[in-house]
């Protein structure tokens, strides 16, 4: 009968053992010390490797202890495994739980000798109080490393934003992701609730930390967006799926392959949904795109494939594929490829003017120079958190360039040319001082009134031509002269403030450019309202 009740006890202690552990919010040796001393009808404190009580019962008597502390000592520093001693009117039992010095020690004092079972009880709980310090110490250790794993696949990715391949190999050596051994990459930019995120990368996650030949980033200026790097034709990257519906294409698909392929995603984003073929295994491509599918929450933004070096370019264009998978049914969107405008300036015209009009800030700081690149076309907000910075040290930053330059970064036709500059002069001011070889430095106008230009404006701006489009083109227009300010704009037109966003959310699909998330594609849209604003010279 006594051997029945012992073990229903210890029946009862593995319930608490099991309920700590479902719950998932860590151990809580509290619970099984009040069980305990309920049990064996004493008092129980659990005194950790420091010599200072943790957590105890409700009476245990803790002036007890100073007499305790040679005892004490001598179990935490693995010397004893358990000890029986008396303490004024108190029977005291010590047991020393785990097998690490300075190891933590369980104390049980009653006015009488514990029987055998009640010993028993205490050697059983300490036990399960050691294991759950050991699970908590894994899943601390645990979180710690997930921590670490997101940190270094962050820096990872600024570097390959930076260009340098190198440093991306650098940080990882030992574990380089099979990502850094690919030509090319795909940006695929999911829109996910931001608590999502964690669970996403660890679920995909492998053993080094990495996603196989991708990796999953968390965006530390969007909260709700999830950046994953895929490397092209692999069986992790888009190719593991056709945007038609045909058959699977094989990993090794070559360069006119998958850029054919872009062009077919490209035409979904008119409004056919996404087919699949058969699906690859653990193809990032295939999973992504099913992610969306099934969580009406979700919408994807994918790039074209570009080379490592490239991955910004590859990541601008997931940003504006994503603001017109928002407007789709499908929330799926591959990147509508157009010829950029930098290339189509003059050569020689263009990076003149750029190089004037940055060259004040010659012997400004580096880190000033990258906050304002940044700054042009992202929130200051955002990036404060992209740099994990204050927004206060960011403004800080751009009054220096504004005072330096006389311009007012507040303007937005004022970030959009700072922006192309710092494009056509690859980023860096040249120090230099006064016009090229004497000769009178081009206007942004002059570089603008080319044809080549004033064909990319009318592409560019083509979408908008129908009934409903002049309506957005009328919008657009008085959008960009109110500052982006849609309740200025509202006012100016007679309309509601949400009309206006509703027209400015049709604009970003029709256009396939972020207007309103992160501004990214405003810059477009300024310099082709401008173009078509001037005389072309024939």
């Amino acid at each position: 009968m006594e051997a029945r009740a012992h073990t229903g006890r210890l029946d009862e202690l593995l319930h608490e053992v099991r309920r700590q552990m479902s719950r998932g919010a860590g151990a809580d040796p509290r619970a099984v010390l009040d069980w305990l001393g309920r049990q064996i009808d004493a008092d129980v404190a659990l005194v950790g490797s420091a010599g200072a009580v943790e957590t105890a019962t409700a009476r245990f008597p803790r002036q007890i202890l100073p007499s305790l502390k040679p005892t004490l000592s001598r179990l935490a520093g693995g010397q004893m495994a358990a000890a029986v001693t008396e303490s004024g009117a108190f029977q005291v039992r010590l047991e020393a739980l785990g097998p690490r010095a300075p190891r933590p020690v369980l104390v049980v004092a009653g006015t009488s000798a514990p029987t055998r079972e009640a010993a028993s009880l205490v050697s059983h709980a300490g036990s399960l109080i050691a294991l759950l310090d050991r699970a908590q110490d894994a899943d601390t250790t645990f979180l710690g490393y997930q921590h670490k794993a997101r940190q270094l696949r962050f820096a990872v990715f600024s570097a390959l934003l930076a260009g340098d391949l190198t440093l991306a190999r650098r940080m990882t050596t030992g574990a380089v992701p099979a990502l850094l051994d690919a030509e090319r990459l795909r940006v695929y930019l999911l829109h996910c609730p931001s608590e999502d995120r964690d669970r996403l990368a660890q679920t995909y996650q492998d053993g080094s930390g990495y996603h196989g030949t991708g990796l999953m980033v968390h965006c530390p200026a969007f909260e709700e967006h999830l950046i994953c790097l895929v490397a092209d034709g692999s069986a992790d990257g888009s190719a593991d799926e056709s945007a038609d519906g045909s058959d699977n294409e094989s990993a090794d698909e070559s360069a006119d392959q998958a850029t054919a392929e872009v062009d077919r995603e490209a035409a979904d984003v008119s409004g056919r949904v996404f087919a699949d073929g058969p699906e690859v295994t653990q193809g990032q491509g295939t999973v992504l795109r099913r992610l969306v599918r099934d969580n009406p929450q979700y919408a994807l933004g994918i790039s074209s494939p570009y080379p490592l070096g490239a991955t910004a370019e590859a990541y601008g264009q997931a940003l504006h594929a994503l603001a017109a998978a928002r407007h789709t049914p499908e929330r799926m969107a591959a990147y509508l490829g157009r010829t950029p405008l930098v290339p189509l300036l003059p050569h020689t015209e263009a990076g003149t003017w750029a190089r004037a009009l940055l060259r004040p800030l010659g012997s400004t700081p580096r880190a000033t120079l990258d906050i304002t690149r940044l700054a042009v076309t992202f929130p200051r907000s955002a990036v404060a958190r992209l740099l994990d910075i204050s927004r206060n040290t960011v403004s800080h930053h751009l009054s220096r360039v504004e005072a330096t330059l006389g311009l007012d970064l507040g303007d937005v036709r004022t970030r959009a040319a700072l922006d192309l500059a710092f494009c056509l002069a690859g980023g860096q001011p040249d120090g230099g001082f006064g016009a090229e070889r004497g000769r009178p430095e081009p206007t942004l106008d002059e570089l603008f009134r080319t044809e080549p230009a004033h064909a990319w404006a009318r592409e560019f701006l083509r979408p908008l031509q129908d009934t409903r489009g002049r309506d957005l083109y009328a919008t657009l227009c008085a959008w960009i002269d109110a500052n982006t300010d849609a309740q200025r704009t509202a006012r100016h037109l007679g309309r509601s403030r949400n009309t206006v966003r509703a027209h400015l959310r049709a604009a970003e699909h029709l256009l396939s450019r972020d207007l309103l998330t992160t501004g990214s594609g405003i810059h477009d849209l300024v310099h082709a309202l401008h173009i078509i604003g001037l005389q072309p010279v024939d």
